[in-house]
């Protein structure tokens, strides 16, 4: 078994106490994927140190440069994906499909932010008996600490810009999904990126958080997670650092009378068990205004029935595991919960997973008439779990969607284009959605929630602005 390490000053070295951690195939625990560095504050000093002393070479690479190493990286991946895929399905559980379509999307990222690097400019101002304008330069160290969910769409959409425009980067993947960050690091320096220019950590947020967030040379840090811990960074950054902070999420999918009771119970259900319900864009409430309820009810569990649990390797298989056994924990306490407050089950999903050896399966679980004041209308739940709820109206309705403390995604299914647009003022979510699942999100639109789900102080992903984050900006006044 391959015994894995952190990169730092362009070395492939252990954690400085020689701590290690392992990981093992969530959908089978005889398959051990690797043995991981447990880094700690030693090891975070190392890096933040070696990326600020390397990156200049990177900075001053010139823009073009920097464009076609990301497109490299970009072909590496291309060429690779299906066995990248694989090690991915094998680390966090996913199916295969999205392994694959995940790999292929950071491509895809990789891509449009090496555009970036180019597109990159300032502004002139008129002022007489001067030339005023502004440049943009990198903004120097950024720390990108990355989920498990998806650990490489979520890395590659970070990452890239900051490199498209001369930043160094200190990477902390999740240590659920610590190969296929390695594998990232990897591709990116046998693109061309410098060796100082970019530094992986490997472990525990815990352990090391701390010694990377505080630290002055980090300019920036770039986070997905939980609420709780994007929280704690906020107030261990201080206040020099900028932060992009994007979190949880409680997304509802509210279907009015007018809708296809099929078409509904098709876009709750993608929502909800795509991914195993493990995205933070996932459907965990389904609130149906008048009488369609029961009809989209059964359209729920009609989907819910026809998934196919499994490990994600077998190609027929539609929905993997739970990526931890933490999390299958979590998952399976909330149903208990659910139980003993009384609430119905109108699907319960066999929690075998095809009889996977130790695989952390969870199937479909669909409660029904679920109140307002529940601990699963409320909370994250994070698994392949939906609470559907009555409305008597659309204004109940949106009042019910807007009473979490997150406003991530949300969904509306409905024939009335002004009831549609209503929608996208009354609802309080980052992101709206029309007639499909609040899961899945463009890669060219700009992504990130309001409320507890983001810090709201830069997007994600493209749009006007999104580059930034990534740089600062100079007011140059120019005299003869």
């Amino acid at each position: 078994m391959t015994a894995h390490q952190n990169f730092i000053a362009g070395a492939w070295i252990p954690a400085a106490q020689g701590a290690t951690f392992e990981r093992r195939n969530p959908a089978d625990q005889s398959d051990r994927i690797g043995v991981f560095p447990a880094s700690a504050a030693e090891d975070a000093a190392r890096a933040v140190t070696a990326v600020e002393a390397g990156r200049q070479e990177w900075a001053t690479a010139g823009a073009e440069a920097r464009m076609r190493v990301l497109e490299r990286a970009a072909d590496i991946i291309e060429e690779r994906a299906g066995d990248l895929a694989v090690e991915l399905t094998r680390e966090e559980g996913k199916t295969i499909a999205s392994a694959t379509t995940e790999w292929r999307r950071s491509a895809a990222n990789l891509r449009l932010y090496a555009g970036e690097a180019v597109r990159t400019r300032g502004e002139t101002f008129p002022v007489d008996g001067s030339l005023v304008h502004t440049r943009r330069e990198p903004v120097g160290v950024v720390l990108a600490i990355t989920p498990w969910n998806f650990p490489i769409s979520i890395p590659s959409r970070k990452i890239s810009p900051a490199l498209a425009v001369g930043n160094g980067v200190i990477f902390k993947p999740s240590e659920v999904a610590p190969l296929t960050g390695q594998r990232f690091v990897e591709i990116l320096l046998e693109a061309g990126v410098p060796a100082g220019a970019i530094a992986l950590l490997q472990g525990r947020g815990a352990d090391l958080g701390e010694a990377l967030v505080t630290s002055p040379e980090v300019k920036a840090i770039t986070f997905t997670g939980s609420y709780p811990t994007g929280c704690l960074i906020h107030r261990l950054a201080g206040p020099d650092k900028r932060l992009q902070l994007e979190m949880g999420g409680k997304n509802p999918c509210i279907v009015l009378g007018d809708a296809d009771p099929v078409r509904a119970g098709e876009i709750i259900a993608r929502g909800a068990f795509a991914l195993t319900g493990q995205a933070c864009t996932a459907t965990s409430r389904a609130i149906v205004v008048g009488d369609l309820y029961d009809e989209v009810v059964g359209e729920v569990v009609k989907q819910a029935a026809a998934v196919r649990l499994g490990n994600g390797l077998d190609p027929d298989v539609t929905m993997g595991p739970l990526a931890t056994k933490t999390q299958h924990e979590k998952v399976l306490g909330m149903v208990d919960i659910g139980k003993g407050e009384g609430l119905t089950l109108a699907f319960d999903g066999d929690d075998t997973g095809g009889g996977e050896p130790g695989g952390f399966f969870v199937g479909p679980k669909v409660f029904v008439d679920v109140p307002d004041d529940s601990l699963l209308a409320q909370e994250e739940i994070f698994g392949p779990v939906v609470c559907l709820q009555r409305a008597e109206s659309y204004e109940a309705a949106v009042e019910t969607a807007n009473s979490v403390e997150y406003g991530l995604a949300a969904s509306i299914v409905t024939k009335d284009f002004a009831r549609a647009l209503d929608f996208a003022k009354d609802i309080e979510a980052g992101i709206v959605k029309v007639n499909s699942a609040t899961g899945g999100v463009a890669l060219s639109a700009p992504f990130g929630g309001i409320k507890h789900s983001s810090n709201q102080t830069y997007k994600e992903q493209a749009g006007h602005g999104v580059m930034d984050f990534y740089t600062t900006v100079k007011t140059v006044y120019l005299a003869s």
